[in-house]
């Protein structure tokens, strides 16, 4: 289930969704962006499903990749456990098995 905010003014816990990307608190009638709000929250990672990713997690790579300077692939169905997440270019860091240390990008693979 979707959990809104609490009004960053009054701490009301009664915050909607405007239809033009905007929350807003009925009692103090505080009006504040979408955006700003998940900005102060932080980044959040999301798999190709759109699950959200956290550091810890085990996924699994949904298509064939080609590391660049490695004659191997990476096969589609790879789980990869124990993962770091970074603000970078790619959102993972994780160690593969047959091919150690790696950065992978969260849009090629879905929590298991």
């Amino acid at each position: 289930m979707h959990t809104l905010p609490p009004c960053p003014q009054c701490r009301s816990t009664l915050t909607y969704e405007d239809g033009g990307g905007q929350y807003v608190c009925p009692e103090c009638a505080h009006e504040w962006q979408v955006e700003a709000q998940a900005a102060e929250a932080g980044r959040v990672w999301r798999d190709a499903s759109g699950t959200i990713l956290q550091d810890g997690d085990t996924v699994t790579v949904i298509k064939d990749l080609k590391p660049k300077g490695s004659g191997g692939v990476i096969k589609q169905g790879t789980r990869v456990k124990n993962i770091r997440l970074v603000d970078a270019d790619h959102d993972i860091d994780c160690k593969i098995d047959g091919f150690g240390a790696m950065s992978l990008k969260s849009e090629f693979v879905r929590k298991a």
